[in-house]
């Protein structure tokens, strides 16, 4: 049995997304960066005098990852780009690798030695044709894994040797072995598995599926359920400690964040959802927050 914990969970930055993701803790700026997937925007929030900025981009931003000399790179429908936060430009580094017509990239992070690694949505879900991406430190794409059809979960253990990786859409959470000094990985293995939502179950005895992840300094990986209403953590042998109930059904993605990293921000999404969920949630699509216990990771920067 894992411990459902009371944690007190807070409204972090009160404007609601449509599919908020990718939260990211800036290690230098100490400013939480996030994607608005569908609403094509993303923001910087600064806690310190909760100050919000927002830039609205021609395509979808789906993730982004700290960068070189003030930047950021962002994974987007139309390709990876730099993207340079004090005159709002962006560079191409490299276009789709994909028809963006049927896919996107999604959930993505740089490993320990700063490459960008980022997975695909296949928005026809059948056959699972999504992927697996690295962006090395010379600006070359690479396909690193295949087979499903939402990527997501990408996470690293505090050693740089295990490799997280999800499918969505198959309840499915992969451990790979990773080399982190070549930046390869291994064949995938299944870390944790979590029951589909049978036809006509209620929502509210469903657990939901995993989404985006961050891993905690003592190696446990922290999962946003979507549809679930939750997070989980799981030890790094994938086994759940404990459970943090959410005011919202759809949480997407948590990042440890603030000056101590102890702060676990976490995006959601209020997109498709019925009016009726809406009424009762008002946080959906906000970013919330907790404190916990165990400092989580900087988050790693890509290098190229």
């Amino acid at each position: 049995m894992h411990a459902v914990e009371p944690y007190q969970v807070s409204l972090a930055v009160d404007h609601p997304a449509v599919l908020g993701e990718s939260p990211l803790w800036h290690p230098v700026e100490q400013v939480l960066y996030f994607c608005d997937i569908a609403g094509r925007r993303l923001h910087r929030f600064d806690p310190r005098g909760r100050r919000l900025h927002t830039w609205t981009l021609p395509s979808e931003v789906c993730c982004c990852a700290p960068a070189t000399q003030g930047q950021l790179v962002l994974a987007m429908r139309d390709g990876i780009w730099r993207f340079d936060p004090q005159r709002g430009e962006r560079t191409l580094i490299v276009p789709p690798p994909y028809d963006p017509a049927q896919e996107r990239f999604n959930d993505g992070k740089c490993d320990p030695g700063g490459r960008l690694w980022c997975g695909t949505l296949y928005e026809p879900r059948e056959p699972a044709l999504a992927a697996l991406y690295r962006l090395d430190e010379h600006g070359r794409l690479s396909r690193e894994g295949d087979g499903i059809t939402v990527s997501n979960g990408l996470a690293w253990s505090p050693d740089g040797r295990t490799m997280y990786w999800s499918d969505t859409r198959a309840h499915t959470i992969y451990a790979l072995d990773f080399d982190p000094a070549a930046g390869r990985a291994g064949a995938r293995r299944v870390f944790a598995r979590f029951e589909p939502k049978r036809p006509g179950q209620p929502l509210d005895t469903y657990g939901g599926r995993p989404d985006g992840a961050a891993v905690d300094a003592e190696g446990n990986y922290w999962v946003a359920m979507y549809e679930g209403s939750r997070l989980l953590q799981l030890s790094p042998q994938g086994q759940v400690l404990r459970e943090v109930r959410l005011p919202v059904r759809c949480p997407t993605m948590p990042c440890f964040g603030g000056a101590d990293l102890r702060t676990l921000y976490v995006t959601t999404a209020r997109e498709k959802r019925p009016p009726e969920e809406l009424a009762a949630q008002p946080w959906a699509g906000c970013v919330l927050q907790l404190r916990v216990e165990v400092p989580g990771l900087p988050a790693a920067g890509y290098v190229g």
